[in-house]
């Protein structure tokens, strides 16, 4: 399938140049993709601004791997001590992604800038960074594919959605995919256009077709996706795939671009795993294996095959949902489309769903909400003003951002925040000389770890490896299961511990276990107003001994 422009498909937005405004360097024959231009920089601009007030404004806890699988590795790379989980003794995650933010904590310690505030907010800074590119790119790939009125409309829509601004600046690995994935769709595409440029320019053709420096830019970016999340191949199979078909000189393509490029980067990120884990494990084998080949992912829980469509993926995109089947319809783009409905299917495949993982398409559907909404707002007759065009849009805009911007505030700042703030509090604590040791009477990996206390001291937390039987339950599971008794069988008199965190839900069951051993309540933080997938955990609680006070 050959990739379309359409100036002026019926009920699209006009093209800059039905608007009389010159012809960007996109859609001017050649392209060049690394040349920004005045617009892009200050799109970038605002993007920056707007991600680190959004990095600085997410305070709460979402989902595990945004410490677990990422922070707490690089706290253990740059500082020596960190807690390293099952999937890294099983070869299941590779160093690249944790490696970032080693940097920057080994940054942070040369300058003694090592706070226990700084480290808590610095990391999502840096991922700010990231996803102000991402912001870039897409902003890019709509003025590339359709025109600069449909860039400036997907812009709005990427700010204002409520998950992208609760989910991009988190350091989850599926953050960093979905940033590299719209600049690898935006060279990639450029690509298509600059061998169009080529082929008018000149018709006279070798064997092989000219390597168009932006695919190979376009096959690094996936290749980088790949090895960090290695589920990405399941976007870029599609992508190129679309392509291939199409190509004269496949072979070339194969042997000039995709091997190269490819062997490159497996081979740096192999000796970099090598390098770390001290020996040779090929990561993505291993994590294709575990999650698609044996399901390994569902001891995670499970959800009906149409999740994705019927639940996951309409709550992310909310209300842009109508906007983005709009554009859809009105756009014809069935490339892109395509490309969301496939990765919602693939991942529908599979048994254990979550949001993050289908995060990478939700920038894409937000480009057909901005599709949407700059055909909506195109004046429908020559004498009709802005203002006339403003004042129809105005009642669509305040929709959205009174259905998107309460939600984004509110799941940022106060839905489950009471896990970030006890462990905060504990490294203000640590840092002060007043503890000891650390237990996490809760569900395993419900807090951070020491990439927040970072104070190296003794700590525990109920484990949840998966085990070879099934139905073995593990220690997160006895507890809920019978909190009292559990804790007296396996920690006894609990004399090993100055303090202990635990749900508010939970306490109840060993309050009197905990006073009897001379523990009082030092704090009690919100954590959340309604239950998500257990009983309410309104409150996470701390702990103290007497004789540490």
């Amino acid at each position: 399938m050959s990739h379309r422009r359409r100036s002026r498909a019926a009920g699209s937005p006009p093209s800059d140049a039905s608007t009389g405004t010159a012809p960007t360097p996109e859609k001017s024959g050649w392209i060049r993709p690394w040349a920004a231009t005045g617009s892009d920089l200050k799109v970038l601009e605002l993007a920056l601004a707007f991600r680190a007030a959004n990095a600085l404004l997410v305070r709460t806890y979402f989902n595990p791997d945004e410490h677990w699988q990422c922070l707490e590795v690089a706290h253990r790379v740059a500082f020596g001590y960190g807690h390293l989980t099952w999937e890294w003794k099983r070869g299941l995650r590779s160093y690249l992604h944790p490696l970032i933010f080693a940097a920057l904590y080994k940054t942070l310690a040369l300058l003694h800038l090592d706070t226990p505030w700084v480290m808590v907010m610095a990391p999502r800074l840096v991922q700010s960074l990231f996803a102000a590119f991402g912001d870039l790119y897409l902003y890019k790939l709509s003025k590339l594919i359709f025109n600069g009125q449909v860039a400036k409309w997907t812009l709005f829509s990427q700010l204002v959605n409520w998950f992208m601004f609760f989910c991009i600046t988190r350091t989850l690995s599926n953050s960093l995919e979905t940033v590299l994935t719209v600049a690898g769709l935006y060279y990639w595409f450029a690509a298509i256009e600059s061998s169009k440029a080529t082929s008018i320019v000149s018709k006279q053709h070798a064997a092989c077709e000219q390597s168009i420096p932006s695919r190979k830019v376009a096959l690094l970016i996936a290749a980088l996706s790949c090895a960090i999340r290695p589920t990405s191949a399941v976007t870029w199979l599609y992508v190129s795939l679309l392509d291939f078909i199409q190509m004269k000189s496949k072979c070339c393509f194969i042997l000039l671009d995709v091997i190269p490029v490819g062997a490159i980067v497996l081979a740096v990120t192999t000796l970099l795993d090598w390098w770390m884990y001290g020996s040779w494990v090929i990561v993505p084998l291993n994590f294709l294996k575990f999650n698609l080949l044996s399901s390994g992912g569902d001891y995670y829980g499970t959800h009906v095959f149409h999740w994705y469509f019927t639940q996951g993926f309409p709550s992310m995109i909310w209300t842009f949902l109508p906007f983005a089947l709009c554009g859809i319809v009105k756009s014809q783009e069935w490339r892109l489309s395509g490309l969301i409905a496939w990765v919602l299917g693939v991942y529908s495949i599979l048994g254990h769903k979550e949001f993050r993982f289908v995060l990478p398409v939700l920038p894409l559907a937000l480009m057909f909400s901005g599709y949407c909404l700059a055909s909506m707002s195109r004046s429908k007759g020559k004498n009709q003003h802005r203002k006339d065009s403003l004042s129809r849009m105005q009642p669509f805009v305040i929709l959205l951002v009174i259905t998107n911007v309460p939600m984004a505030l509110y799941m940022s700042l106060f839905h489950q925040r009471g896990t970030e703030d006890a462990m905060y509090y504990l490294s203000k604590e640590a840092h002060d000389g007043r503890v000891r040791s650390v237990l996490f009477l809760m569900p395993c990996h419900s807090t951070p770890y020491y990439s927040t206390l970072h104070y190296n001291l003794p700590m525990r937390f109920l484990d949840c490896t998966p085990s070879d039987s099934k139905g073995t339950l593990d220690e997160s599971d006895r507890f809920l299961t019978s909190p009292s008794e559990f804790v007296g069988e396996v920690f006894g008199n609990l004399s090993a511990f100055s303090h202990i965190v635990i749900f508010e839900s939970e306490e109840r069951h060993v309050l009197q276990l905990l006073l009897h051993n001379s523990f009082l309540e030092m704090r009690r933080f919100f954590h959340s107003h309604f239950k998500v997938d257990r009983d309410l955990q309104s409150a996470v609680v701390v702990y103290s001994r007497r004789n540490v006070l």
